[in-house]
């Protein structure tokens, strides 16, 4: 089986995404996801990715807490799934946001999250964020399709005498 290329992975950019990253080369499609804001085609219900900006994930902390909370729990269900902050620690320490929250609120809420078993990652920017989002997607779907292939591999030794 040839192996998976960047180029030719197409990733799944929910419908309700206001501004999507540059995930560029691989392939794009618009569609309704039930969790996160970003999968591989044919792997929605294994790979999910929830991007947050500096100022979502602070009203994750705060007002929009149990509503993330819930997301959450759904991300809990796949075999692959990060949030990924555009954000670094720093900006969490300078707390420079528009909300009563606190720097330590928010670097308290950030750690007791990870504590959960959540996979909470500092993307620093939009950028570097969509970067590490496009690797976690990538590799995912070509371990996936490796796995798919030993599946059927392992099937067909079977029936052989």
């Amino acid at each position: 089986m040839p192996e998976l290329k960047i180029e030719d992975l197409t990733v799944v950019i929910d419908t309700r995404e206001q501004t999507p990253w540059d995930l560029s080369p691989c392939r794009v499609q618009v569609a309704g996801l039930d969790t996160g804001d970003y999968s591989v085609k044919g792997l929605e219900s294994v790979v999910a990715i929830e991007r947050k900006s500096l100022a979502d994930f602070v009203q994750c902390c705060g007002s929009e807490r149990e509503r993330f909370q819930r997301e959450l729990d759904r991300l809990r269900g796949f075999a692959t799934s990060a949030v990924v902050i555009e954000a670094s620690w720093s900006d969490f320490e300078l707390g420079q946001w528009r909300s009563k929250l606190t720097s330590k609120q928010v670097q308290a809420s950030f750690v007791s999250w990870i504590a959960q078993g959540h996979r909470m990652i500092l993307g620093r920017d939009h950028e570097t964020a969509a970067k590490i989002a496009r690797g976690i997607l990538f590799y995912s779907a070509r371990y996936r399709l490796r796995e798919a292939a030993e599946i059927v591999n392992a099937t067909m030794k079977v029936g052989k005498p």
